[in-house]
């Protein structure tokens, strides 16, 4: 690993003057920079270390707004054993316990889980001048595809890894950011962008800014939830592909709701097509086929990959019997 400056931030104000300089890098958890360092993906000249902020870790909720408040660096087992997650968000305790493995989310944030980069193997290995680290091509459609993209558009072929992401977008998150020009507050979705020539990023964090809370509507009694991942094995590994469904169900009529897929676009993949058919409708079994149907309707599948459109399409059918049969 190359040398590098070590500086722990004495609050947000410096964290965010710090990071607005060239060549840093933001310090948490350190699960998936350290690594990146380790291989020589990422070289930053100085890391800034967030976790002396210790704001940034508190969990609160709020009885008046019946919103739910963490701070980045709340870990994944924090959310994961948190008693107010436990009683009132069980889809969002299940997508946190299903995170690698219990040592990860031990050390792992909040805050890392949303940003971190993909696990694609071109962008892994630093022999590789991947597009999405400045190079000139995607080395996935000619080569070894059968984890990458099925949705989106765009020369980058990876797929966002995080779990934490869908369920929290499906539930109706929002992120407040900190930085050189103070503090905006955006849905999580937004948070996500497919990269392009001109942002070879997945996220629309600029220079300095970091995410510093998250906040989490509670769901209602008519509301349901579930969260559903598959993977090559039953433990420590990324998905092959996710889905995060929340849905408002009265009087055994579904009034809204959301589908979030992970694991087959460069960002988490907010699906509103198959939403709209349950909308207004009881959840039957050909209701359910269809949903599931819609959800990869728009699937580009490549030479390894197609595998994902059945898989996801039977994700889609199980999560929503799930949910018919809970409510």
């Amino acid at each position: 690993m190359h040398n590098f400056e070590y500086v722990a931030a004495s609050d947000l104000k410096t964290a965010v003057a710090l990071l607005s300089e060239p060549d840093s890098e933001l310090l948490a958890g350190g699960t998936d920079l350290l690594g990146e360092m380790k291989r020589g993906i990422r070289r930053p000249m100085r890391l800034v270390n967030i976790k002396t902020l210790e704001k940034l870790r508190r969990v609160s909720l709020d009885e008046e707004s019946k919103t739910l408040r963490m701070g980045t660096l709340v870990t994944v087992s924090e959310i994961e054993s948190h008693p107010i997650v436990a009683e009132r968000l069980p889809s969002l305790r299940h997508a946190a316990s299903l995170v690698g493995s219990p040592q990860l989310r031990n050390m792992g944030t909040l805050g890392g889980n949303l940003c971190q980069h993909p696990r694609c193997w071109y962008f892994r290995n630093p022999l590789f001048p991947c597009w999405l680290k400045g190079g000139a091509k995607c080395f996935a459609v000619a080569g070894e595809n059968r984890f990458h993209r099925l949705l989106g558009e765009g020369i980058c072929h990876s797929v966002h890894p995080s779990d934490l992401a869908p369920i929290l977008i499906a539930l109706g998150a929002r992120v407040k950011i900190g930085g050189p020009r103070g503090e905006r507050d955006m849905a999580l979705e937004k948070l996500y962008k497919l990269p392009t020539a001109n942002q070879r990023q997945t996220t629309v964090l600029k220079r300095g800014e970091l995410i510093t809370e998250v906040f989490v509507p509670i769901p209602g009694r008519d509301e349901r939830g579930v969260f559903l991942k598959s993977m090559e094995r039953k433990t420590w590994s990324f998905a092959l592909a996710s889905v995060a469904v929340h849905l408002r169900i009265q009087g055994n009529l579904i009034s809204k709701g959301r589908m979030v897929l992970g694991g087959v676009a460069p960002i988490p993949w907010l699906v509103k097509e198959p939403v709209k058919i349950l909308r207004g409708q009881k959840l039957s079994e050909e209701l359910i086929r269809q949903a599931g149907e819609t959800a990869v309707s728009g699937a580009r599948p490549m030479r390894d990959n197609a595998y994902k459109v059945q898989l996801v399409s039977a994700m889609v059918n199980e999560a929503l019997t799930e949910l018919s049969i809970s409510s």
